[in-house]
């Protein structure tokens, strides 16, 4: 059977063309990841937000600007091994895969860091090639960053409730009327607590799942069963 040569001139092209954009992103990609380090970015769904007109409510502060209860709270609740691992709390997703297979493995197994990489560089909802592509992601930032750079960022983009409510400054605002520095422990394990579902938990009027979890977040702090020596 004859081959065609211009079927292959096609695909050999298509196959430079497509090395050519994978470099050019990869390019892109470094440039941000470093200049994040230095400059304050914005998330892909802020960024969504404001494309589409809709509501931002957001005040990016400096880590110094938010309690040492809030980064105790979220690292507690969130990633409690985050002084630990190096982006990827390996053992953590092993156990999440082992209980409830590859699909399990979305909330329960990220990273504060991977949640960052996925706030910054890829799109919103679940996918097996979304958490493949946090996995790197969250490996290069946790090269670059420093741990400090990598929950100041986390603290300022996560999103705190609907209407377009981000970071802990606007949420302290929102829901206790005074600066993210300012919190008390028992505000900053509510905040914490609604973090994974922040549509359906309500911090002011938390359900019984939501304020057991804000107490079990508030015991540990206070018995200092979490590392925090990376964000103090």
């Amino acid at each position: 059977m004859a081959r065609n040569p211009r079927l292959f001139q096609a695909a050999g092209a298509a196959a430079r063309w497509g090395a050519r954009l994978i470099l050019l992103l990869l390019l892109v990609f470094a440039g941000l990841v470093i200049a994040y380090r230095f400059v304050n970015p914005v998330s892909t769904l802020i960024l969504g937000r404001m494309l589409l007109h809709e509501k931002v409510d957001q005040k990016w502060v400096p880590l110094s600007g938010i309690s040492e209860a809030l980064r105790a709270a979220v690292v507690t609740s969130e990633d409690a091994h985050f002084c630990h691992h190096h982006g990827v709390d390996w053992g953590a997703m092993r156990e999440v895969i082992d209980d409830n297979g590859i699909g399990g493995a979305s909330r329960g197994a990220s990273t504060i860091t991977m949640q960052v990489a996925k706030n910054l560089f890829l799109w919103p909802g679940r996918s097996y090639i979304r958490k493949a592509l946090e996995i790197p992601l969250a490996l290069v930032l946790d090269f670059v960053w420093p741990k400090r750079r990598i929950l100041e960022i986390y603290l300022n983009i996560a999103e705190w409730g609907d209407d377009g409510l981000f970071g802990a400054e606007a949420a302290a605002n929102f829901y206790f009327h005074e600066p993210a520095a300012a919190l008390a422990l028992h505000q900053a394990a509510l905040l914490a607590a609604v973090l994974p579902d922040p549509h359906r938990r309500k911090v002011l009027k938390p359900n019984r799942h939501v304020a057991i979890h804000a107490r079990i977040v508030e015991a540990r702090v206070r018995a200092g069963q979490t590392n925090l020596a990376c964000v103090r």
